[in-house]
């Protein structure tokens, strides 16, 4: 592809960085950003610098937040007995737009993956231990992806907590086995957590 200047093939390297964007894409992007104001493309790039400088995790679920604690965490309004374990902020973002949870979250930051060399140690696993010992849990909810490498995580996390005597249930197979609970609609999702059953190891 050729460019009529080095500054737009800078920012279409950087722009088609971003997934699921090529490099035509990112041309467009690119040219529609040079015929905005100035103000408009500064206010894209300092909120971009913002996001990555400033945003924190909640150092209680490793949720992302604008504090040290998030608003789920810090709600008085949320069942902090019921503990959901997801895989990623995004499955926790989806699991929120069905309307059907009230409890609070623990998120892992990954799943169990021997083959990309994702162990229990690079995962939020023992401050999940740490929360189940801490606070009055009374059940644990495993909202993984129905894959190998979830029902991996899941096994792992109910050998880990087995002796806490704690309810863990899992979501209902409603969502497809191989799939991505950030891809499921909201429906399926939701009823998927209303209808949670016992976890068998």
């Amino acid at each position: 592809m050729n460019f009529p200047s080095r500054l737009i093939e800078e920012a279409v390297q950087e722009i088609s960085r971003l997934p699921g964007i090529g490099k035509k894409t990112a041309l467009r992007l690119a040219l529609h950003l040079l015929k905005e104001d100035v103000a408009t493309t500064c206010a894209l790039s300092d909120a971009l610098l913002n996001l990555r400088k400033k945003i924190n995790y909640c150092s209680n679920c490793h949720n992302i937040s604008d504090a040290t604690i998030c608003s789920i965490c810090g709600s008085t309004y949320r069942d902090k007995s019921l503990i959901c374990v997801v895989e990623d902020t995004p499955d926790l973002l989806a699991i929120e737009n069905t309307n059907q949870y009230t409890g609070v979250y623990h998120v892992l930051g990954g799943i169990i993956s021997p083959l990309e060399g994702i162990g229990p140690t690079e995962l939020n696993m023992d401050s999940l231990i740490t929360r189940i010992q801490s606070e009055e849990v009374k059940e644990v909810i495993l909202a993984l992806s129905p894959s190998m490498e979830g029902d991996t995580t899941a096994f792992y996390i109910t050998k880990k907590i087995k002796g806490f005597n704690i309810k863990v249930t899992t979501i209902a197979r409603g969502i497809a086995v191989g799939g991505e609970l950030e891809y499921t609609d909201e429906v399926t999702l939701g009823r998927s957590i209303l209808t949670r059953t016992v976890y068998q190891a």
